[in-house]
């Protein structure tokens, strides 16, 4: 596919790179952005070399959230073609958060709306000291919907709602503190922030990663008491897997694991 609008590149043979490439309007978000979103991350998923996925934006911005040309057009269509615009945005951050590869959040700048969203759906996010978010649905009269599942996950119900029911924006530093950002780095040493995440996923096996996501995404909400069969299950399966006996042989040997890989 011909990207218009994001761009799909590699770092490594292990490492893809998805950019939100319209600077000039903050990379913000419409319904062909979310198409070639969800092109691209079909064809990560099905890559079996990647481990990680660093998810940034072009310019000054990581992503303003929705394009305001779209939204216009949005308040001239009927409930039934809202509902039918918006499912697919909503597929887009659930497939994110399904991805079979860590995403790395690699947030350049100011991150508001569907941007705040896509930063609560990367497995590890490292944000420049310049970034600034913002839950902003509610100034424009909308409601953070798609994203709200994530947002309160990420951040918990209390914080979730004090963030969305006051549109205020934070810095860096107290996005840290709350929990939305894992790690801050000036600008000159976002990238090196970055790749030290990188190192360590490519110290682990593309098995482990997957298997290993899926089931924090499959017991989160639930009893501890109603995963018993579920869990006991899943590291039986896990014991059965070449890269576990590799692993544990590589431990007893005090040796790398052969899955271990340099960034470059």
């Amino acid at each position: 596919m011909n990207y218009q609008t994001i761009r799909l590149t590699r770092d490594s043979a292990h490492v893809a790179r998805l950019t939100l490439a319209r600077p000039e309007i903050q990379n913000a978000l419409s319904l062909e952005v979310t198409r070639e979103l969800r092109h691209a991350l079909a064809a990560v998923a099905a890559d079996a070399q990647v481990r990680a996925l660093v998810l940034t934006g072009e310019g000054k911005s990581f992503c303003a959230g929705g394009d305001l040309k779209w939204m216009q057009t949005v308040l001239s269509q009927g409930r039934d073609q809202r509902i039918a615009d918006s499912l697919p945005l909503a597929d887009l951050f659930y497939e994110f958060d399904h991805l079979p590869k860590v995403v790395i959040g690699r947030i350049n700048g100011p991150a508001t709306g569907g941007g705040f969203g896509l930063t609560c759906i990367c497995d590890v996010v490292v944000a420049s000291s310049t970034a600034r978010f913002s839950l902003t649905e509610a100034k424009l009269g909308l409601v953070p919907a798609n994203i709200g599942p994530y947002v309160a996950r990420r951040l918990g119900l209390a914080r979730a709602r004090r963030y969305g029911l006051t549109a205020r924006f934070i810095d860096a530093e107290q996005a840290e503190r709350i929990g939305l950002v894992d790690r801050v780095a000036t600008p000159d040493e976002l990238d090196s922030a970055v790749a030290e995440e990188i190192d360590l996923v490519l110290s682990l096996p593309v098995s482990s990663i997957a298997a290993t996501k899926k089931l924090f995404n499959d017991v989160t909400g639930r009893p501890p008491r109603e995963c018993r069969t579920y869990t006991a299950e899943a590291l039986a399966d896990a014991w059965e897997t070449p890269e576990a006996a590799e692993g544990i042989a590589a431990f007893l040997g005090k040796r790398p694991a052969a899955w271990k890989v340099a960034a470059a």
